[in-house]
């Protein structure tokens, strides 16, 4: 098993937001959680990727078989393990094409490869381009400055692409985007997928998952995962709303 949550407890300032929360993760594997806001999908992409302020009182965190607890973010990066943010950070006067030769040479530097060469970035850049559609233009400025909602997240998935992940986790990546953006962030997705990594696409809604079929779907509620199934749970939670959830919580508790 690629990552396996176990009784996972996770404070923030003193309150506990995930309470008891069990997830397994196989390669090859794209599992969506869905979920009413506050009740902690953020909160658990933030703890696999190691941001600071997120306390882990109690459980596990097992990936390639390992606890990464203790590991510091850069290690869970270089690991293969990429964060795709709700809200990506703009960092003027920073190129995009030097944060992502200066990113995916130090990903190299920590497996002992050798960096890649001026010209090979740029092929290998040309040809992730393709794959997501992104604009030249928005290749060529300062990371995420100035760009539309739509634009940081096409970017992200860009960033993905070109950093190859084992295990991606896309926070709300969909939050934001127009129809047309929407297609190609999940064509990339569909496209990147193989049988040696997965993705875990955290989103509050279903019209995501017309473009990225999941192969697990999991409800996530008051800090725990209360219900799994597969796109046809996604559906009925279009149909029915989370309050459906909450009945079926209230009514099991």
């Amino acid at each position: 098993m690629l990552l396996n949550i176990k009784n996972l407890h996770i404070e923030i300032e003193g309150k506990e937001i995930i309470k008891g929360l069990n997830l397994g993760i196989n390669k090859g594997e794209i599992h969506a959680i869905m979920g009413p806001n506050g009740t902690g999908k953020s909160t658990l992409a933030y703890a696999i990727a190691g941001r600071e302020g997120y306390e882990i009182t109690k459980g596990e965190i097992i990936y390639k078989g390992e606890n990464i607890l203790d590991w510091e973010p850069d290690k869970r990066a270089n690991e293969g393990i990429f964060m795709g943010f709700q809200y990506p950070v703009e960092i003027p006067g920073v190129s995009m094409t030097n944060f992502m030769r200066t990113a995916l040479n130090a990903k190299r530097e920590y497996r002992n490869e050798e960096p890649l060469t001026g010209k090979e970035f740029l092929a290998k850049m040309e040809e992730k381009k393709k794959l997501v559609e992104i604009h030249s233009k928005l290749t060529s400025r300062s990371v995420n400055e100035g760009f539309s909602g739509g634009e940081k997240k096409k970017n992200e998935i860009f960033q993905m692409a070109l950093l190859e992940p084992t295990l991606a986790v896309l926070d709300e990546t969909d939050s934001g985007l127009d129809i047309d953006a929407l297609k190609i962030v999940a064509n990339g997705v569909n496209m990147m997928k193989n049988e040696n990594n997965a993705f875990l696409i955290i989103t509050h809604y279903q019209r995501l998952l017309n473009y990225i079929v999941p192969d697990f779907v999991h409800v996530l509620y008051d800090g725990k995962i209360v219900k799994s199934g597969g796109k046809k749970l996604a559906e009925q939670l279009e149909e029915h709303g989370y309050e459906w959830i909450k009945e079926e919580f209230e009514r099991v508790s």
